[in-house]
This record gives structure tokens, sequence and C-alpha cells, in this order.
């Protein structure tokens, strides 16, 4: 790659990508001094240094126009739909796809959910009328997968009608939504203006709105702790 870069005359990188493409960009340039500059591109909201990724709200309106869908059935049926969506170790698509679509209950790897709260969600939900349910499960929930999770429940509610969609890679896809449209725009001028402003192995990224850029290493080794007033809100709304 390098040998490429220079029979063409390729002074810098724009890496486009998330963690696995970042790491790959952080070991070119300690072996090679090549300049990079990465734009973070991943649906998982991950990367330390931006508040939100490319790719990301395309992928949380896919996951709430697919809960808006189910939740009619759940609603007529009297059912509960346990519906998993991406993010292995991050819950930022559970989390707001759950807030913007009603969800009961939301549950996502950063914080400890027992399957006992879960059938107590469920339990207190029938008592107070409510005839059915929608929980939201990142694919990376400690508990393990939206259908294991949904057969624990099941053996202890025999009565509740149970039912497991998984969404899948139909959260990758599809067409952008103006903000993540908007978002690469501004973090791609800002990665070519940053070469030509001499930053290197960095990640730019947008934090309150205003652009940034951060060192590669710390992008990648950094943990995005998920945004608490959020998990306090989910917690509130599903009452």
């Amino acid at each position: 790659a390098y040998k490429n870069l220079k029979k063409h005359g390729i002074e810098g990188l724009v890496a486009i990508g998330g963690d696995g493409t970042f790491t790959g960009a952080n070991l070119f340039y300690d072996e090679f001094g090549i300049p990079v500059v990465g734009a973070p591109g991943t649906i998982d909201n991950d990367l330390y240094g931006s508040d939100y990724t490319i790719g990301f709200d395309t992928a949380v309106n896919t996951a709430l126009d697919a809960i808006d869908k189910i939740r009619d059935t759940a609603a007529s049926h009297d059912r509960v739909f346990f519906i998993e969506v991406m993010g292995r170790h991050s819950g930022y698509i559970a989390i707001q796809s759950g807030i913007g679509g009603g969800a009961e209950m939301v549950m996502v790897p950063e914080t400890s959910t027992t399957i006992d709260d879960v059938i107590k969600k469920l339990r207190d939900g029938r008592d107070n009328k409510k005839t059915s349910s929608i929980i939201v499960v990142a694919e990376g929930d400690e508990q393990g997968s939206a259908l294991s999770i949904a057969e624990r429940v099941k053996v202890e509610t025999p009565k509740m009608d149970i039912r497991v969609t998984s969404l899948g890679h139909i959260q990758r896809g599809g067409g952008p939504t103006a903000f993540d449209r908007i978002l690469a725009s501004r973090l791609g001028l800002a990665a070519v203006e940053g070469l030509m402003n001499g930053e290197k192995n960095v990640m730019v990224g947008v934090i309150d709105n205003k652009i940034t850029y951060t060192n590669l290493k710390l992008a990648i080794s950094k943990s995005k702790p998920l945004d608490e007033e959020l998990i306090r809100l989910t917690k509130i709304l599903s009452i």
C-alpha cells in the first residue's frame, strides 16, 4: 500500500470507517508516516471523539420504523415482542430507537438487567392493564440474544404471547437520513482541510456541533459511555 501511494504521488489518506479501519490506519501511520485523518463511519456510534458517527442516525431510524410496525401487531394481538438491534459493545442504537419507539424496556451492554427484572416489568405492565409490550435488546447485552432472553422469560410467564424479531443487517443499508448526509459532508470537508493544515494520525469528529480532531489511538482505545440522561429517560418513559 505504501509503495502504491508513493507511485501515484499520494501524500495523505482519509480513512472512513470504525475501530478496525482506524486500527489499521494507525499502524500504517506508525510504520510509514503517511498522514492519515479518519472520518468515523460506523452505525454503532461507539468511537470516542465524536458525538455522532456517519450511519448511526440512519440505523436508528431504520430500527425505529420497524419498531413502529411491530408495535401495531403487538397491540392488536396482545403480544410481547423482544426486538434485537445491532450493537455488540454499544447500546446507542438500542437506547435511541427504544426511546423513540416507546419501548417498555431497553437492554444494553452498558447496564445490567436481569431476567427477573424483565419478568417484573412485564407483570407490572399486565397488572396496570397494559396488554402489549416492546422490549428492545442490543445484540451484545450481557443476558444474551433476544431469542435467548425471550425463551427464559417464557418459562416464567407461560400465559404471555411472546415473539422475537431480530432486525439484523437491514440496519446497515438503505438511503441515508438528511442528518447523516450533512454529517458526512461536514466530516469529509474537515478531513481534507485537516490534511491540508498539517493534521495527521487523527480522527475528525463533531462535539457540541463543532469540528474537533482526536488522536487516532485515543479514538479507538478510549470507551464512549452511554449518556446517563438517556438511560434515566428510558426508565421514566417506560412507566
